[in-house]
């Protein structure tokens, strides 16, 4: 029978340890495939690492897992941003690291600039290292276009490099080779992907991630300005228009492999309770919302085949999370049976501007491994 159901997987932890893959990993895409080796399930590669490109990323999974993985499979931090197309036409300065410019140009952005082209135009504005230091004055910068927003796509590598422009430009509205005579605010717009405090790699504690970095700028720029750094969006996960992105993309692959049944139910399988769990059960909460806001209008559901183009917006009813303990998270005993008997953490290392409430970073279940996982969601699904 055709599947009613699809897995949204984070990578790091659950399915690769830094370059190291994990052994269920291999197991459980076994599980998933049939003996030609295709997906006999809907499957969706949704990571909050930004620094490379979809392509990339889905050669990478396919050597790992030993499958066909293509880049409609697999989000990154960033990929959302092919929906703001009122920003395309800007000139936005682009932050992270890896192929930042040609990210910012598969997704749409038509006049982008580099930390390290900015840097060259100004070279007076990078103090701290200093052996970077122009040796003499160098003649003014003419014609550098003014920038219009700020896109952090991940973690830099010059930590303080980054930070120093970023908020060069957002104080000068654009034109940080000008004096300061005022600051602006509201600031340009901010489109900030990835907002993990922490990632597992290959060493025995997590490292830091994205939102450490975004946790600096917030910080160092409230305390210039004494205000706070405002998003125009924050995205990859936990946010919501993430996972809106990752059901699109399920449905669009049942729909290429001719699985007529609609997906009713989406397994969410991720390592970081901040994220993955609070990601997946904040998109739980956003689906039984639209569905008894649906109810309450008394819009009854339309059968899909009756007319395919309609979007069938009640299609989705469930988005479980199921949180493994082979990257950030970890156990020290057994695994408990309960979720509730897992201990949350006390210290909330989410963003800023996403509440913390205890009940989203619970997992409706928690298992070992990724193997598991998928064994636990068949057995739901009564599928073998």
């Amino acid at each position: 029978q055709p599947p009613a159901f699809g897995f949204l997987f984070d990578i790091d932890g659950v399915l690769v340890r830094g370059s190291q893959v994990l052994p269920a990993a291999r197991e459980a895409f076994r599980r998933l495939s049939d003996a030609g080796g295709r997906l006999r399930v809907p499957v969706v590669f949704l990571t909050n690492a930004g620094n490379c490109l979809r392509a990339a990323k889905a050669r990478e999974l396919s050597q790992a897992l030993g499958l066909q993985v293509s880049q409609d499979q697999v989000i990154l931090s960033h990929s959302p941003l092919r929906l703001f197309s009122q920003f395309h036409h800007r000139c936005m300065l682009v932050a992270g690291q890896g192929p930042v410019e040609e990210n910012a140009q598969n997704l749409g952005f038509k006049h982008v600039v580099t930390i390290e082209a900015l840097r060259k135009a100004y070279p007076l504005l990078d103090m701290v290292d200093h052996s970077r230091r122009p040796k003499e004055l160098p003649p003014p910068t003419i014609g550098f276009p003014t920038i219009e927003g700020v896109i952090l796509f991940g973690e830099p590598v010059r930590w303080e490099t980054s930070l120093q422009l970023i908020i060069d430009v957002l104080l000068s509205n654009g034109n940080p080779g000008a004096e300061l005579e005022g600051i602006p605010y509201p600031h340009l717009p901010v489109l900030a992907c990835n907002m993990d405090l922490l990632w597992m790699a290959e060493a025995k504690m997590p490292r830091f991630g994205h939102g450490t970095f975004l946790l600096c700028l917030e910080n160092i720029y409230k305390k210039v300005t004494g205000r706070e750094l405002k998003y125009e969006a924050l995205i990859g996960k936990p946010s919501t228009v993430t996972y809106r992105y990752a059901e699109y993309l399920i449905k669009e692959q049942a729909e290429k492999h001719g699985w007529k049944a609609p997906i009713r139910r989406l397994y969410a399988i991720g390592d970081n309770p901040m994220s993955d769990v609070y990601g997946a059960n904040l998109y739980n909460n956003y689906l039984k919302s639209a569905q008894q806001n649906q109810v309450q209008a008394g819009v009854k559901r339309i059968p899909q085949a009756a007319n395919p183009h309609t979007e069938d917006h009640l299609a989705v009813e469930s988005c479980k999370s199921i949180l493994v303990c082979t990257g950030v998270y970890r156990h020290n005993a057994d695994v408990p049976s309960k979720p509730e008997e897992c201990n949350t953490e006390a210290v909330f290392h989410g963003h800023r501007d996403f509440c913390f409430d205890p009940s989203l970073v619970e997992a409706s279940y928690i298992v070992q491994d990724v193997n598991e996982a998928v064994q636990l969601a068949f057995e739901k699904e009564n599928w073998s």
